[in-house]
C-alpha cells in the first residue's frame, strides 16, 4: 500500500495491524473514481446512436456486440445518478443517466410489466424476454437514486409499478426466472432477498411508504435468519422452501463476495431501523467469509467455496473483480461503525491485491477475471458483460465513507 501506510505491528492472528492514511486513500479512491474509471465509460461507453450504454466491451473500450444486457442498463442509471447525488452535481453525470433512461424506460419491459433479460443495441427484445426477476430489483435500486437526482415522475411511476409486479410474483416461488443462475426446484435464494431488501428499503424511504419498508425488512430478516446460518459461520447461496438447508451441490454453495456484498446491504439496512445487533452480526458475517474465501497461497479472494471450505463449483478458484470491490467498501464501513483493527488488516490485504492486479492502466477501468494465480481470464463468467457498477458503486461508498475517516467521524448514513 505504497504512500498510506503509517505503521505495522503483529498481533495474535498473524495479519498486521495497520494504522492508515484515510486522507490519502481518498484521495487515491476519488482520483480512481473520477480520473479513471468514470472517464472510460463516459468516453467508451455510451451509445449515442441509439441510446443506452454499451456493456459488451473490451478492456480498452472496443464494443464487443450491440446486445444491452437490461439490468447493465439500470445499474448504469443507478450509477451516474449516485454520481451527482453522493460526489459532484456534474451535468455530464445527469445527462449520461438521462440518455440511459431514456432508452431502456420504453423498451426495457414486456408487455406485463417485467422487465427483459437483454435486448439488441436498437432496443428490441432478445433470448426470450423477461427470464430474470433480478432486472425488476435494479429497476427499483436506479430509478430511486435517479429520481433523487431529477425529481423525474415517470422514474418513481415505474417504479411504484415494478414493486408491484415483483411482490406479487415474489410471493409465488417458482413463478419468475433467474437467469443466468437459475434457482433449483424447491428452493428459495439468497440473492433475491438480497436485492429486494435493499431496491425495497431505498424506494420505501424514499417515497415514505410504510409498507414497502416493511417489504423490504421482511426479506433482510430472511437473509439473516435463514441464508445466514452462525452455527456452520456461512451465507448459503440456497435453501429449501421450508428453510432447511440442502446437502449437496448447488445447496452447499457459498460464494464469499456475495456474502461480504449482502452483508453491506443488511448494514444500511438495519442502521436506519437503529438495530445495532443485526449490524454487528452483518460486520461479524464479512469476516467469516474473508477467513473462508481468502487464497493463502496467491491472494485474493476465491470466487466459490463449498460449505466445508473445499471445490466444486466451476471457475471457484478464479478471482473476480467485483468480489474485491465488495470486500473493500464493506470493510472500510465496518471499521467505520466498530474501529476494530481487524477490518483495516483485511482491507489493506484485500486493497494491495486489487490494485496491484485488476486496474488497466491505460484506459482506466479494471480487468474483470483472473484465474487463481492472478492471471487475466479471456473466459466468461456468468456474462459477456462489462459494466459501470462494481466497481463504480463501491468507491463512490467508499470515497463517502473515507472522507469521514479522514475527519475522524463514524459512518452513518
Amino acid at each position: 500500500m505504497t504512500g498510506i501506510l503509517i505503521k505495522s505491528v503483529k498481533h495474535n492472528y498473524q495479519l498486521p495491524t495497520m494504522t492508515l492514511d484515510f486522507s490519502a486513500l481518498h484521495a487515491q479512491y476519488r482520483a480512481e473514481l473520477l480520473d479513471r474509471t468514470i472517464p472510460f465509460w463516459l468516453t467508451y461507453g455510451l451509445d449515442r446512436e441509439y441510446g443506452g450504454i454499451c456493456t459488451c466491451i473490451s478492456d480498452d473500450g472496443k464494443i464487443l456486440s450491440g446486445d444491452k444486457y437490461v439490468w447493465s442498463q439500470l445499474r448504469a442509471i443507478w450509477t451516474f445518478a449516485a454520481l451527482y447525488n453522493k460526489i459532484e452535481k456534474r451535468a455530464e453525470y445527469l445527462d449520461a443517466a438521462s440518455q440511459i433512461f431514456n432508452f431502456i424506460a420504453r423498451r426495457g419491459r414486456n408487455e406485463k410489466g417485467e422487465w427483459l433479460f437483454c435486448v439488441n443495441q436498437k432496443g428490441a427484445p432478445l433470448f426470450n424476454g423477461a427470464t430474470t426477476i433480478y432486472a425488476d430489483g435494479f429497476a427499483i435500486y436506479a430509478f430511486t437514486e435517479f429520481a433523487q437526482a431529477t425529481g423525474n415522475a415517470d422514474a418513481l411511476g415505474i417504479a411504484r409499478e415494478t414493486y408491484a409486479n415483483a411482490q406479487a410474483r415474489l410471493a409465488k416461488p417458482g413463478s419468475y426466472q433467474t437467469h443466468p443462475l437459475p434457482i433449483p426446484a424447491g428452493t428459495k435464494a439468497h440473492g433475491i432477498s438480497m436485492i429486494f431488501s435493499l431496491a425495497f428499503d431505498e424506494f420505501g424511504r424514499f417515497v415514505n411508504d410504510d409498507a414497502i419498508i416493511r417489504a423490504g425488512l421482511a426479506h433482510a430478516n430472511q437473509v439473516m435468519d435463514v441464508f445466514r446460518r452462525p452455527d456452520h459461520k456461512r451465507v448459503f447461496e440456497f435453501v429449501n422452501l421450508d428453510d432447511a438447508l440442502l446437502t449437496a451441490p448447488p445447496g452447499r454453495a457459498i460464494n464469499p463476495g456475495h456474502a461480504i456484498e449482502s452483508m453491506w446491504f443488511m448494514i444500511h439496512i438495519f442502521q436506519r431501523h437503529n438495530d445495532r445487533e443485526r449490524v454487528r452480526q452483518a460486520i461479524e458475517v464479512i469476516r467469516w467469509n474473508l477467513e473462508l474465501g481468502w487464497d493463502d497461497a496467491f491472494g485474493g479472494i476465491f470466487l466459490a467455496r463449498d460449505a466445508d471450505g473445499s471445490f466444486w463449483e466451476k471457475n471457484a478458484d478464479t478471482k473476480i473483480w467485483w468480489v474485491h470491490t465488495e470486500a473493500l467498501y464493506a470493510l472500510l464501513l465496518a471499521y467505520s461503525i466498530t474501529r476494530e483493527h481487524w477490518c483495516l488488516d483485511w482491507f489493506a490485504r484485500v486493497h494491495d491485491y486489487s490494485f496491484a492486479h485488476f486496474p488497466v492502466a491505460e484506459y482506466g477501468e479494471w480487468i474483470q477475471n483472473l484465474d487463481r494465480r492472478g492471471n487475466k481470464l479471456e473466459t466468461t463468467i456468468a456474462l459477456p458483460v462489462k459494466d459501470p457498477f462494481h466497481l463504480a458503486r463501491a468507491l463512490i461508498y467508499s470515497v463517502g465513507v473515507l472522507e469521514k475517516l479522514s475527519r475522524g467521524l463514524d459512518s452513518t448514513l
